[in-house]
């Protein structure tokens, strides 16, 4: 049984890992870099030790260090959160072979499934729907017209390894070919130290659907439905929901089993992701497998009912799948909003700097999973994401409107945010029917920004206005015959004054 977990990530997913291991009975240890040294992670874990600089290369994802962490404090495994070294096959063969249990897949199925291509193949084997393209990698012009000519434009250049949106091209027209290669194969090599791309057909008006699949050591598959992940900029996914409004009960029990296929293709275990391109025709395509939780995984376990991270650690303890499909529900809708210190209205620039001010939103049926708090400096080393705000409610329309009520009532001053842009999506005609697709912001961007946030002009005018209310605080005290003073109250004075005005 697992007794002590290392957690190899920061923020608001190291966080949230520890929370389960808490309620576990297990202890959590953290690792942070000189930007993390007062982040919220290392004060909520049992142990924290530093691990380099700021960097990711010279602490995160500095395998050595973290191995090395991992014997020193007694952690008898790892688990790696999303994002850093949570897809690094060489990792995870790494802690097997220092007897360290690794709370993810193995290294050959991480390998195996990282590669765009390679797994392509392999769901081709598995008779799982892919979007039409090579399966081989794309070296020069010559070939890559040869094979657009075949599938016919217009066409995505993809890298092999990783994602995020990176190393990733669209092509309209052929004299955009040969640029378009360059272009993504530079970027996956800088992004990935891998530059091998791959051609595949793109498919007009696509929805972004993905499967929560769970696995174990012993042969048991399942998956826990869909998330709709069609809310993105460049690539990135902004909002998700689940159940999708795309989707109907054929389409998702065909979509699921076709997820199931795609795990037991690759000797999966573990939590993981099956992700398809779907087309307003309802057909749909194998995209990847992210072999790791998913940033969107809370709005699974609200409707669900399952705590994943749970599952994953008796997953890699070598307990069997408790859970059957069979008695899996979908119970109401949740929606996800990812919220950035980043400013929309300069180009959604990142803002790193000092949380002067946060009111977390409350109430029935909203989770916010974060890590900053007042006072709290967000480094400009890491990804701009601070906090996830997750709601559900019984129906989409009612969590749509809760939705708006907690955005409404989350507050932080000191560094912009991504909340007043989240808070026009909620308003947004495509959004609110469900008939969005991936290029729902690109095709709603004037109406998205018209938010006339007042921004730091508000915050100026509150605070003058405290300060010109604590001075006349200052001038209005009188001095009593005891020593101490009096402060009249503003509203009574105010009230006094409406009952001596005559009409």
């Amino acid at each position: 049984m697992i007794k002590k977990v290392l957690v190899a990530n920061r923020g608001e997913i190291a966080i949230r890992v520890m929370r389960s291991c808490r309620e576990m009975g297990i202890q959590s240890v953290a690792v942070f870099s000189d930007a993390d040294r007062t982040s919220m992670h290392v004060r909520y874990a049992d142990k924290a030790y530093h691990i380099g600089a700021s960097p990711s290369s010279e602490s995160y994802l500095n395998i050595e260090k973290i191995i090395d962490v991992a014997r020193r404090s007694g952690a008898d495994a790892i688990h790696p959160g999303y994002g850093f070294l949570s897809e690094n096959a060489a990792f995870a063969d790494r802690c097997a072979a220092e007897g360290i249990i690794f709370i993810g897949p193995d290294g050959h199925s991480i390998s195996s499934m990282g590669d765009k291509i390679m797994a392509r193949k392999r769901m081709i084997e598995a008779g799982v729907p892919v979007v039409p393209g090579t399966t081989e990698p794309i070296t020069d012009e010559k070939e890559a017209i040869e094979v657009i000519h075949k599938i016919g434009l217009p066409v995505m250049i993809k890298a092999s390894a990783g994602g995020g949106g990176k190393g990733m091209r669209m092509v309209k027209d052929k004299n955009e070919i040969a640029a378009a290669i360059r272009g993504a194969r530079s970027e996956a090599k800088t992004a990935f130290g891998d530059d091998a791309v791959y051609i595949e057909k793109y498919i007009e008006s696509p929805h972004h659907i993905e499967f929560q699949i769970l696995a174990d050591k012993h042969g048991n598959v399942i998956h826990l439905f869909e998330r709709e992940c069609s809310v993105q900029r460049r690539h990135q996914k902004v909002i998700e929901e689940t159940p999708s409004p795309l989707m109907t009960e054929k389409l998702r029990n065909e979509m699921g089993q076709h997820a199931v296929a795609a795990a037991r293709a690759a000797n999966y275990h573990g939590a993981g992701t099956i992700e398809f391109i779907v087309d307003d025709s309802h057909n749909y395509y194998f995209l990847e497998m992210n072999t790791r939780l998913q940033v969107e995984h809370p709005i699974t376990e609200r409707v669900v009912g399952v705590d994943l991270v749970k599952e994953q650690i008796k997953i890699a303890q070598g307990e069997v799948l408790q859970l059957r499909q069979e008695d899996l529900r979908q119970d109401g809708h949740a929606i996800e909003c990812r919220i950035y210190a980043e400013d929309p209205t300069r180009n959604f620039m990142p803002s790193p700097g000092v949380v002067k001010h946060i009111s977390e939103p409350l109430g029935l049926g909203v989770r916010h999973d974060g890590y900053v708090y007042e006072g709290y400096e967000i480094p400009i080393h890491y990804d701009p994401l601070i906090s996830k705000l997750i709601v559900w409610s019984s129906t989409r329309q009612e969590a749509i409107e809760r939705m708006k009520r907690a955005l409404y009532a989350y507050k932080i001053t000191g560094v912009k945010t991504s909340i007043p842009f989240l808070a026009r999506i909620m308003d947004a005609e495509e959004f609110r029917g469900g008939n969005y697709n991936t290029h729902f912001i690109e095709n709603n961007m004037e109406f998205l920004m018209d938010n006339k946030p007042c921004g730091d002009i508000c915050e100026d005018i509150a605070l003058i206005a405290a300060y010109i209310h604590y001075n006349n605080k200052l001038d209005a005290v009188t001095p009593l015959k005891n020593g101490a003073t009096h402060t009249p109250n503003p509203w009574k004075e105010f009230g006094r004054r409406k009952e001596k005005t005559t009409f």
